[in-house]
């Protein structure tokens, strides 16, 4: 890449920069502005010489991606994005962190044009910057695998901080990416040794830069310069490099002071979520050759000097739509392929291929769900994934797929293009590089782990939730029903803090049937999923005498009507189920007549109209029954006062599944009596 002599114009950029940032907090009296005062030179020199982008086009396929992993530092981000011309303007940066502005406390991704992925928690950067880097090659597999082209070759830029690699997924994620030999991957790390407790060797010493030479990064040390600020010629030779470097991840460890060049606030933890003041502020401008009585000032000069990116931008983004005029009319099937994911849309019938299961045999849904998978993989080559470390427990392998690796692996069976993917005991790192894969933006990913193990992962989930992304969480090992691993294993309370998360669908599927058709809909509706699945078999239900799994689509359903006048309702998820179907019997032989209702997904069902809502759980039948193998929280409102749930407000215990499940009363009697009580009190 040809750059440009830097100049004189660049410099009074930086300097604007810097008194944005500054301005910015002040203004909105709260934020982080040290950091961002320190990295304007190195975010002005990625946008201005390195970032393959066009402003005109966030979209743009052929694209690098920019990860600012330290969100907190957001106006790093906003402040280029507004000078390369994104869309964000002056008013924008003045509403720094006020209510429905463009410029929120920490990045959000499709809130503000050409922010990349929500940062904030952090480290949870550095792993989304990992899965687009994967999803790079894994999409460069599917439509160039014989690399005849570039078109589909680009880098993944991240800023991350002291906080970033203090944080566990961070060392998670980049222990992968060095395994996974990402020479997409460019990392900056800005080692200004200042966090809000002060000094980082208060509780950060390690020689990070052997750390990532152990990893299997390549690692550049750039030093600050005398006076502490960034020294950018240097930090630009080390990104020249980094360019060079396609066989590993790029580590650059940058020494920075924070708020430099202020007199007194640089290199103080003060300076790093404190607005500076006024009389700081005034001090530093005049450092930097400003008018100390002007705020937010702009030149209309260095404005359209940084907006010359634009254009840079459209020539390069031109140019790659010739080849791509060229590269499809070369692979017309490829290219079609294309099309679809990026109109997100499905093969016609696709579904075609999900399995229906015959009643009479016991079967898991964690083996439901892989054979579900391998199905899905047969028709969507975007649908690819792994577990942690659990793939044989978990299911999560497709069938006759390789192990996504690089070329220079020598595992039997691995193929840079591959489907598997090994995440490693990592379960925080595999969520974020699992919403980094879909905010990549082509495909379907999916990882699995145990249920109880969503614990770690918390983060990733909620992040994906939040970001609504198309990430399918493969939770097994449900409840009390694991047996013998005992109560540090067994996820007594996780579907219900699951079900907590805004925006997440968490499903429990009673049966191998439901499974299929759970998948279905989870492809189908490309939002944030987490499937808990059984450990130990379960009856296939028989459809020919219970209502058809088609009710999933739902979230919960009629599986089996009552045979007499409607006295009770019996509700229930996953294993429980096929328990509620025998009481059903049971009170049916005495004289009391209860429906049984399947429910796979609570947030699913929600989303239905009254109509249908009334229709399944009509508000006249007050005695209803809720029967789930983990804690009763959030059934009340299912139930209502008269009701009763079975559950488990307890921990487990080391046992066989059946002998648990009698000894903490899932039993069909437990449920009968459950439903005789909630009878009286209704007052029948």
């Amino acid at each position: 890449m040809q750059r440009a002599t830097w100049s004189q114009e660049d410099d009074k950029a930086v300097v604007i920069a810097r008194a944005l940032a500054m301005d910015s907090v002040q203004k909105v009296g709260n934020g982080h502005p040290g950091t961002a005062m320190a990295l304007a030179p190195v975010a002005y020199t990625l946008f201005q010489r390195f970032l393959k982008h066009d402003p005109t086009d966030s979209a743009w396929l052929g694209r690098d991606r920019f990860v600012l992993s330290c969100g907190h530092s957001s106006l790093t981000l906003y402040i280029q994005l507004f000078l390369s011309g994104y869309g964000l303007t002056l008013d924008d940066l003045k509403s720094f962190r006020t209510h429905n502005s463009l410029t929120p406390g920490h990045p959000e991704y499709g809130h503000t044009n050409g922010v990349e992925t929500t940062t904030g928690p952090l480290g949870a950067g550095v792993s989304n910057a990992v899965g687009m880097a994967m999803a790079a090659r894994f999409e460069k597999g599917l439509l160039d695998p014989d690399s005849e082209t570039s078109l589909f070759d680009h880098n993944i830029w991240v800023i991350c901080s002291d906080g970033d690699l203090e944080e566990g997924i961070s060392g998670e994620a980049s222990s992968l990416a060095g395994t996974q030999a990402l020479g997409n991957l460019k990392m900056i790390y800005d080692d200004n040794r200042i966090s809000i407790e002060g000094d980082t060797h208060v509780a950060f010493t390690e020689d990070v830069a052997a750390r990532y030479r152990a990893y299997g990064w390549h690692v550049i040390v750039v030093n600050a310069m005398a006076d502490g600020n960034v020294d950018r010629e240097a930090l630009e030779q080390a990104m020249i490099e980094a360019e060079s470097i396609t066989d590993r991840p790029t580590f650059i460890r940058m020494h920075s002071t924070i708020a430099w060049p202020a007199p007194h606030a640089r290199g103080t933890s003060e300076s790093h979520g404190s607005a500076l003041g006024a009389d700081e502020i005034a001090a530093t401008k005049v450092l930097l050759g400003l008018d100390p009585e002007q705020s937010f000032i702009v030149p209309d000069d260095v404005l359209a000097h940084a907006r010359k990116v634009i254009e840079r931008g459209q020539v390069a983004h031109a140019a790659w739509d010739q080849d791509f005029n060229s590269w499809k009319s070369a692979h017309p099937e490829r290219a079609e392929l294309l099309e679809r994911l990026r109109s997100k849309s499905l093969p016609e019938n696709w579904q075609s291929v999900l399995p229906v299961f015959p009643a009479g045999k016991d079967v898991a849904t964690r083996a439901a769900s892989g054979k579900v998978i391998t199905a899905i993989a047969s028709v969507l080559p975007e649908f690819w994934g792994g577990s942690a470390d659990l793939a044989g427990s978990n299911n999560t392998t497709i069938e006759g797929s390789k192990s996504f690796l690089p070329a220079s692996s020598k595992m039997e069976g691995s193929d840079p293009y591959g489907r598997l993917i090994h995440f490693g005991i990592r379960e925080h790192a595999m969520g974020g590089i699992l919403n980094g894969i879909a905010l990549h933006g082509l495909t379907k990913p999916f990882g699995g782990t145990f249920l109880v193990f969503s614990d770690y992962m918390r983060g990733s989930v909620r992040l994906a939730a939040l970001m609504n992304l198309p990430v399918t969480f493969v939770w097994t090992h449900d409840s009390i029903g694991l047996g013998e691993d005992g109560p540090t294993h067994q996820p007594v309370e996780h579907v219900a803090s699951l079900r907590l998360i805004p925006n997440l669908a968490v499903v429990r599927p009673a049966d191998a049937n439901e499974t299929s058709i759970a998948w279905r809909e989870v492809i189908t509706r490309a939002k944030p999923a987490g499937f808990a699945l059984s450990r130990q078999n379960l009856p296939v239900i028989d459809r020919t005498v219970f209502a058809s799994a088609e009710g999933v689509a739902q979230g919960a359903y009629v599986v089996s009507e009552a045979t007499g006048s409607l006295d009770v309702i019996l509700i229930a998820t996953g294993s429980e189920v096929a328990l509620a179907i025998t009481a059903q019997a049971i009170l049916a032989a005495e004289g009391i007549y209860a429906r049984v209702v399947s429910a796979p997904c609570l947030e699913w069902f929600e989303e239905t109209d009254a109509e249908y809502k009334e229709l399944v759980l009509p508000s006249s039948v007050k005695a209803r029954v809720s029967i789930e193998a983990g804690v009763t929280a959030g059934w009340r409102e299912y139930v209502g006062d008269a009701g009763v749930s079975i559950g488990l407000n307890h921990f487990g215990a080391s046992a066989a599944a059946g002998v648990l499940f009698k000894e903490f009363g899932f039993t069909p009697e437990a449920v009968v009596s459950a439903a005789k009580s909630s009878l009286a009190k209704a007052g029948k």
